[in-house]
């Protein structure tokens, strides 16, 4: 498959983050490897974070001609919010793929929360996250299997189709699926109705940011 420019531009920041995503899955937690594993999510703000800065120029649908309008950010607010109440809802065992581990637990040996991981953790989950599996999700996967030229594909013209697989591609990233399709399917018809990415990754975004205050509040790292 010859991929484009503007398709690895999309690709290689979530394979990045994929990456260390497993290695954080595979690190030993005690250490034995001379550091906290714990902190390899930081990494994903380092490596992800540096490679989305360094081609946002080449975002077009991230430039500011393409902002949302008063109307379509306050619809994205409500959207994220409603996705995030589903979210904590729909956890039943049918509803989900495996079980689900807490394997980022920001507490110490007394119990106490340790905040610069978990500002870490916030901050990745909703500022860098969104962006990034927006671009790959929606912008690139969507489009692509509308057309593989996917770069002149009108978001507004994304067909049924487009829709459903990649959705069902997202959901396959996602321990809670029910939950996963439901987000996957709010996010792709933000951008398909909207033909802007930017409703998409404010949904993406409040729902993260939503949930990472809820696990904080209440101690459900599961959801982490």
């Amino acid at each position: 498959m010859n991929l484009s420019p503007a398709a690895l531009r999309r690709i290689v920041p979530f394979a990045a983050f994929m990456a260390i995503l497993a290695l954080r899955g595979y690190a030993p937690a005690d250490g034995r490897w001379g550091f906290d594993p714990r902190w390899l999510y930081a990494l994903n703000l380092l490596v992800v974070g540096g490679l989305l800065l360094a081609w946002w120029r080449d975002y077009g649908e991230l430039a500011a001609v393409n902002r949302p309008s008063g109307a379509e950010a306050a619809l994205a607010v409500v959207v994220g919010l409603g996705v995030f109440g589903l979210w904590i809802t729909l956890t039943a065992p049918w509803m989900q793929i495996g079980a689900p581990s807490a394997r980022f637990v920001p507490v110490d040996a007394q119990g106490r929360l340790e905040w610069p991981l978990i500002a870490v953790r916030w901050l990745g989950a909703t500022l860098l996250v969104p962006v990034m599996e927006e671009l790959f999700w929606r912008s690139f996967v969507m489009r692509w299997i509308e057309r593989p030229v996917f770069e002149g594909v009108d978001p507004r013209r994304v067909g049924l189709k487009a829709v459903l697989l990649s959705t069902f591609l997202f959901v396959l990233v996602h321990t809670l699926w029910l939950g996963a399709a439901i987000a996957g399917l709010a996010y792709a018809l933000l951008y398909r109705f909207s033909g802007k990415l930017w409703p998409a990754v404010i949904a993406h975004a409040v729902t993260n940011g939503a949930l990472g205050l809820y696990v904080v509040g209440t101690g459900r790292w599961d959801f982490w």
